[in-house]
């Protein structure tokens, strides 16, 4: 490890509405952060075309560009954008501690505070024309943009609490879901299986699976296999949500921080505090339940303010621009 390592007051891991959230607090509260994007800069929403429900935005704005207005904004109040993948890191527990991050597998850089925004990624089925047809009528998200797809029809893949939420929410302003289970039978709880059974609208079809996703530059149409039988069969839609679940971004922590079974980092009552001090987490690499921007947004506002009041409440921290390297 370097001689000459860098101490930071407030290190923020990932970027997104969440992390950017946190820095723009957090530099509010001259607690000078840094900012390492990671692989995705952004995060899950610059794959996103249009962003209707973030409020602010009366027209609307497309995920990039609203992610680029976030980091303008956390950068007008002095945070250092940088970026940079955290591959590794080394947590302290002792209140008052510093914890440390590798940077690209390369340097290192030690935090008084660490805000984790690493987020979650969806899962998708792994198709060609499915990837290419990402924001193109392709999406993870039914809640986020379903709107657009009012009074159309279009077909939903998965068969857990979560597809069959998504199912009827998209009942409700489409005209007709087809509903994509690969196994005889849906994983989601009873009464979520009866509602999706109960709605009209909802072609519940067993033993399906997506052969290919149809369309140029949108989605026009979806071909579909029987997984015992092998027939095949297209239909006409014109949106594609993929329902199969998400996986958060958090497996360089594991060996430190309380998660979950799927990975989602465990915090502290209503709070973003983790079982370390001074590391907090916020977005969706903590939350399961909403992953939507303006809830990863609020938790990002948590997550600073609970960084800060963490700052005040330890003794002697040391001013990183006054701190000498170790010998």
């Amino acid at each position: 490890m370097s001689e000459n390592i860098e101490r930071i007051k407030c290190l923020i891991i990932g970027s997104g509405p969440a992390g950017y959230t946190a820095a723009i607090y957090a530099a509010r509260a001259d607690m000078k952060p840094v900012v390492y994007t990671g692989m995705e800069p952004g995060g899950q929403l610059t794959t996103t075309t249009e962003v209707d429900n973030f409020p602010g935005y009366p027209e609307g704005i497309d995920g990039p560009r609203m992610m680029v207005d976030l980091q303008n904004q956390a950068e007008r109040f002095g945070t250092d954008v940088r970026v940079g993948m955290v591959t590794k890191v080394e947590l302290s527990d002792k209140i008052g501690g510093i914890h440390k991050a590798q940077i690209d597998n390369k340097n290192w850089v030690e935090a008084n505070t660490v805000i984790i925004s690493t987020g979650a990624s969806a899962k998708y089925l792994g198709l060609p024309s499915e990837q290419k047809l990402r924001g193109g009528g392709v999406s993870a998200c039914a809640v986020c943009d379903g709107f657009f797809y009012k009074g159309q029809d279009v077909a939903i893949v998965g068969g857990g609490d979560t597809a069959c939420e998504e199912a009827t929410y998209l009942a409700n302003i489409c005209t007709k879901v087809t509903m994509l289970v690969r196994k005889g039978e849906m994983k989601a709880s009873k009464a979520m299986q009866h509602r999706v059974e109960n709605t009209k609208n909802i072609d519940l079809r067993y033993h399906s699976e997506v052969d290919e996703v149809l369309g140029d530059q949108v989605v026009e149409g979806l071909r579909i296999v029987n997984n015992q039988t092998g027939e095949k069969e297209e239909i006409s839609i014109t949106g594609l949500f993929i329902a199969i679940g998400h996986k958060p971004n958090t497996d360089i922590f594991k060996n430190y921080l309380e998660m979950d079974d799927v990975g989602y980092i465990i915090t502290k009552s209503k709070s973003t505090k983790t079982n370390y001090p001074g590391v907090f987490a916020c977005g969706d690499s903590q939350d399961k339940e909403y992953r939507q921007a303006i809830t990863a947004a609020g938790t990002g506002c948590m997550a600073s303010l609970d960084a800060e009041r963490y700052l005040n409440s330890v003794e002697d921290i040391v001013e990183p621009e006054t701190e000498e390297a170790s010998a």
